[in-house]
């Protein structure tokens, strides 16, 4: 599931992007409103989580201007604690609301009620077991399997295999791996990438016939169907 975080403090903003992405979301984040406006609009995600106190537009003109282009499920942010601020948002087209500070546990337990309910997507959003081929991905009990056997496999070899799988087909370079699951702006000169990949590799590919990770010399790495 794709999800958008607009919100300008750093430190919350890091903190939710690790978060999400730790509980196998892929995560976006901006900044200030005119960037969270232009992903929200043009891109294509399944949540925005969106603060109210932005610099450039604030949360109620993103939130209107995402009205005006599409559905898409919409969780308000904000510091603010009075009730006619709630009421705006909700009547602006919010679809949920939560007043910081929170729990982090809270926002996981609204968004995945938002994907319970189809929000904006009727009913049509992802699913939580991914299948390609004879593996199959249990998002929501952090579960693999291939051929009907466990893969035993770490928090981090099990984000890639579903960051892969939600993107079957594709190379995806280090650079793109390295940021969606480990949040890091890349350094050329870590393989930490190479070193997840190859542990995963064994334990989807090498007790099997046929490969499914495959690395494409020079561009990264794609997920395909046995």
């Amino acid at each position: 599931m794709r999800v958008l975080v607009v919100e300008d403090h750093p430190k919350l903003a890091d903190y939710l992007r690790k978060g999400l992405t730790e509980n196998g979301y892929v995560v976006d984040v901006a900044a200030d409103g005119i960037d969270g406006r232009h992903l929200a609009v043009n891109g294509e995600y399944d949540i925005v989580v969106l603060d109210v106190m932005l610099p450039g537009l604030d949360g109620f003109a993103v939130l209107k201007a995402i009205r005006a282009a599409k559905d898409v499920a919409v969780l308000m942010l904000t510091a603010r604690d009075q009730v006619e601020d709630r009421v705006r948002g909700l009547q602006d087209g919010a679809d949920d609301y939560l007043v910081k500070p929170f729990a982090f546990s809270e926002l996981l337990a609204r968004l995945t009620a938002l994907r319970r309910r189809g929000v904006r997507s009727g009913g049509t959003s992802e699913p939580t077991v991914l299948t390609l081929g004879d593996l199959q991905l249990d998002l929501a009990r952090r579960k693999a399997s291939r051929g009907g056997q466990a893969l035993e496999l770490t928090n981090k070899e099990f984000l890639i295999l579903a960051l892969l799988m939600r993107r079957r087909g594709e190379v995806l370079s280090r650079t793109v791996i390295a940021e969606q699951v480990w949040d890091m702006n890349f350094d050329s000169d870590t393989n930490v990438v190479e070193v997840a990949v190859r542990r995963l590799r064994a334990k989807l590919d090498d007790p099997f016939e046929t490969p499914m990770l495959r690395t494409v010399r020079g561009m990264g790495y794609v997920l395909e169907s046995a």
